[in-house]
């Protein structure tokens, strides 16, 4: 992202406080260097800085407890051992001391300690399912439990509830073996669910009593900044490097999906094309046991550590070796050694089809844009106002005759890309306009007279498309450039972050670094109407029922969201192509989407679904839960197959693609999905309706 003057000279300010309070450092001081250099961002560079007073603590207090689940950890006597500082969180802040995490931190390790015990005892005796009681999975909902004997009982609940909802699927199982196939008792499978839940749940604690003190303190810090507002965060080096990696689609490594399995890092995934998947060597269902740098590094055991602990090992700069031992499937333990390369995650970006017209002999282009994406750390990366120019370009040269771009579940990515990409569909003009703090608002602006294309446009969102995705749709909604199209509204979020390298912001010190990043909300963006996104998002031209209709989704509901405001418009104008009878398309639209039987049923089942989002508390006698079980399931039923129609049978790849698509088997197969998916996809085939009415009314 671009740093502006002020913005520049804060960070410097911020680095000489800090460098000259702590002229000496030993590890333990490398927490209160944390704490007050974040401090130190959030109260001179957030857009909304807080007055942190007792009030500010007592949020605080609470939302910490929040994120660590405390509900389902800790009891009512526990914390009324951390009331008292439920006002003290501000001068703790301030003096950069940690007595209530340290508290807390203990007290969790305590109780995963017990609950571990609970586990053990509670799964060795089969449940008694005829017992009338009932959980609530809401544990939001609940109050604290009132000692450990309550705890136990609760946990008993949660166990019982596992293993019955197991219980039932194996007995549903059972019911469609044969009368050749292999039976087995009511208790038999009882015990076989037992086991499945202990065993899992003893992964679970072994994992969260394995996170490392640095770990637990990133729900501290988060829960402090997210006091300010829900997008601002600390991310530890390690997530940093990941959204990185989300972000860019461009991963330095050896191309291998990993996870945690007991103590063992299994792999899952080897990404083709990758150095992994081109040495032939390490597999799907290897367990790496081993990892050592360079030919002559020493070899580290990576047992029992996490799989983010592991990542960052084997990370590292292309042409690096990385050397493995693996523990392959037959048993046999195997050293490999890869050379590290840059891995292209190609499902991260822009990808285009040709779809039939509404009407014979209409062609429509079809692009698909997943993100936002751009890649901050190398200019000659991607970015996807190019590739979208780039897919622009090659459906004009096929001669479509109007054009669909897919925001749907795009959570948005970099902001000036938003800008550029808008720019693509006008001739020049203002696109978004950004307020900061202390300053009046800026104005961005395309200033390219170019225009990639310049024919009929629909852009398609949902609840989901959110940030930069709202920016583009809003500004091309108000030029009337496009008809945008989707459920009641985007998501809502119209404010602006920015990263920042806390190691900057600290002088020397390299002992304690890398401390992390901070990202800040330090700007709201408003439409060129004046209006905000925040809050109320963008509401489609034309609206298409949608199965989470009725369940709340976006940024109103976050706690801490900042509010809507105004400010006032700047002038705007394009002559490109200028929607004049939108309330005709609307009305058309309306009519096919009554008289819609799969429409209808997706409204039927919105319905639904709010009933089952507003039911959290089940029963535990197993007849009950199967009774309720099965009603669900009956009335699901006549939804099952909503979506399996294929109703665009006009779904084409473009011949310039090809290559890349047939370059190995993944691709291949993800191209494969990715046209099944649009043959099938009845929103898709309302837009193209759409389009064609566009084109035939122009």
């Amino acid at each position: 992202m671009k740093f502006r003057g002020p913005l520049f000279f804060s960070v410097l300010l911020l680095s000489v406080l800090v460098a000259a309070f702590y002229p000496k450092v030993d590890n333990s001081q490398k927490e209160a260097i944390l704490m007050r250099t974040i401090f130190s961002f959030m109260n001179q560079l957030h857009y909304q800085p807080q007055e942190v007073n007792d009030g500010f603590s007592e949020e605080f207090f609470d939302l910490y407890l929040e994120r660590i689940s405390a509900k389902r950890y800790l009891t009512k006597e526990d914390i009324a051992k951390l009331t008292p500082y439920r006002r003290q969180l501000d001068d703790e802040v301030r003096q950069s001391s940690y007595n209530f995490f340290n508290e807390s931190l203990v007290m969790l390790e305590n109780n995963l300690k017990k609950i571990q015990a609970f586990n053990e005892e509670i799964t060795a005796q089969p449940f008694d399912f005829d017992r009338k009681e009932e959980i609530n999975v809401v544990f939001d909902e609940l109050d604290y439990v009132k000692n450990d004997k309550e705890l136990k009982d609760r946990w008993r609940k949660i166990l019982k509830y596992e293993t019955m909802t197991r219980l039932y699927r194996k007995t549903k199982a059972q019911d469609k073996v044969g009368e050749e196939g292999e039976h087995q008792s009511t208790e038999e499978l009882e015990a076989e669910a037992r086991k499945e839940v202990k065993e899992m749940y003893e992964d679970i604690f072994k994992t969260m009593l394995k996170l490392k003190r640095e770990n637990r303190m990133s729900a501290y810090f988060n829960a402090f900044t997210n006091i300010y507002d829900p997008h601002s965060t600390y991310f530890e080096p390690v997530e940093k490097q990941s959204f990185d990696i989300d972000m860019s689609g461009r991963l330095e490594g050896i191309g291998a999906r990993l996870f945690n399995e007991g103590d063992y890092t299994k792999v899952s995934e080897v990404m083709p094309g990758g150095p992994a998947w081109k040495g032939k060597e390490l597999e799907k269902g290897d367990l790496i046991i081993k990892v050592a740098q360079g030919d002559d590094g020493e070899w580290e055991d990576i047992t029992g550590m996490l799989v983010n602990e592991v990542v960052q090992k084997i990370r590292g700069e292309p042409g690096t070796k990385v050397r493995l031992t693996l523990k392959k499937k037959d048993g046999l333990l195997k050293e490999i050694t890869i050379i590290r390369d840059v891995i292209i995650i190609e499902e991260s970006y822009a990808k285009s089809l040709i779809l039939d017209g509404a009407n014979e002999g209409e062609k429509i282009g079809y692009i698909n844009l997943p993100r936002f994406y751009v890649d901050f750390e190398n200019p000659d990366g991607r970015f996807c106002s190019k590739d979208i120019a780039a897919e622009l370009d090659k459906l004009t040269a096929a001669g479509v005759d109007g054009i669909i771009l897919d925001l749907r579940n795009n959570g948005g990515g970099g902001l000036y890309e938003a800008v550029d990409m808008s720019g693509l569909f006008i001739e020049e003009g203002p696109i978004v306009q950004i307020k900061s703090r202390k300053q009046q608002s800026e104005i961005l602006r395309d200033v390219n007279p170019e225009v990639k294309y310049d024919g009929p446009l629909v852009v398609m969102v949902n609840q989901l498309s959110a940030s930069a995705s709202e920016i583009l749709a809003a500004a091309l909604q108000d030029y009337g450039r496009a008809v945008i199209v989707g459920s009641k509204s985007t998501y809502g979020k119209g404010t602006v972050q920015r990263f920042f390298d806390m190691d900057r912001a600290v002088r020397g010190m390299e002992e304690i670094k890398p401390l992390g990043d901070i990202k800040l909300t330090m700007q709201k963006f408003y439409r060129v109407d004046g209006g905000a996104v925040q809050l109320k998002g963008v509401v489609p031209d034309i609206v298409l029922p949608d199965t989470y209709a009725y369940i709340k989704i976006g940024e109103k509901e976050e706690d801490r969201a900042m509010e809507w405001t105004e400010i006032e418009a700047v002038d705007f104008s394009q002559n490109v192509y200028q929607i004049k009878n939108m309330q005709e398309l609307k009305k058309r639209s309306e009519s096919r989407v009554s008289q819609n039987a799969t429409f209808q049923k997706v409204v039927q089942n919105a319905k639904r679904y709010e009933r089952l989002r507003e039911n959290a508390v089940y029963p535990l006698q197993l007849k009950d839960y199967i009774m309720q079980e099965k009603a669900k399931e009956q009335e699901a039923e006549q939804f099952k197959d909503i979506f399996s129609a294929v109703v665009n049978k006009g779904v084409y790849n473009l011949d310039a693609d090809m290559t890349n698509i047939n370059k190995n088997e993944k691709n291949q197969s993800m191209n494969k999905d990715f046209m099944e998916s649009i043959s099938k996809d009845i929103y898709i085939k309302e837009t193209l309706n759409i389009l064609h009415d566009m084109i035939s009314m122009k």
